[in-house]
């Protein structure tokens, strides 16, 4: 593994897939809802806590993303349809060089973003098509603790160049 987590200033999150397990539950009234993991919360939150920007993106646009979004007092930005283009005003807006951005994703729609950060990973159970533009794959599956294993990678990391 060839990532030096300790440069990374920004970390932007896909949602389905990736703080979800990809799945998602309708009630009768049509009502969604998702799975996500709480201890992603606490690894984002030891992050933030270093000065380390995190943001989700979405391509859905879905009431669910900006209530786990707020639950854990990141930023949000749904309804991107081109998520490079998005990416790149972000890291302008954070001030953030691209080299120093990764990016969590685990589909196609995530491919222009993992392109272009200097830190394109996947979750374990990323769509194969995805592979060839990601550097690290996590261990654990969207929505069952990638997010806090990206997360703790980088919080240690950067405790140990302290």
């Amino acid at each position: 593994m060839n990532i030096k987590f300790n440069q990374i200033k920004l970390l932007i999150l896909d949602f389905d897939g990736v703080l979800t397990d990809n799945f998602v539950y309708l009630n009768q009234d049509g009502i969604e809802s998702v799975k996500c993991n709480r201890s992603d919360g606490i690894g984002i939150s030891r992050l933030k806590d270093l000065g380390i920007k995190v943001v989700i993106i979405s391509t859905e646009k879905n009431n669910v993303v900006s209530v786990r979004a707020n639950k854990l007092k990141i930023d949000v930005i749904q309804g991107v349809n081109d998520k490079k283009v998005e990416v790149e005003k972000i890291s302008s807006d954070f001030k953030i060089k691209l080299s120093e951005v990764a990016f969590l994703g685990n589909d196609i729609n995530d491919i222009p973003a993992l392109e272009i950060v200097g830190f394109p990973m996947g979750v374990f159970d990323s769509f194969e098509e995805i592979v060839p533009f990601i550097k690290f794959k996590t261990q654990k599956k969207g929505g069952e603790g990638a997010v806090r294993e990206v997360c703790d990678l980088i919080y240690n990391s950067i405790i140990k160049h302290e």
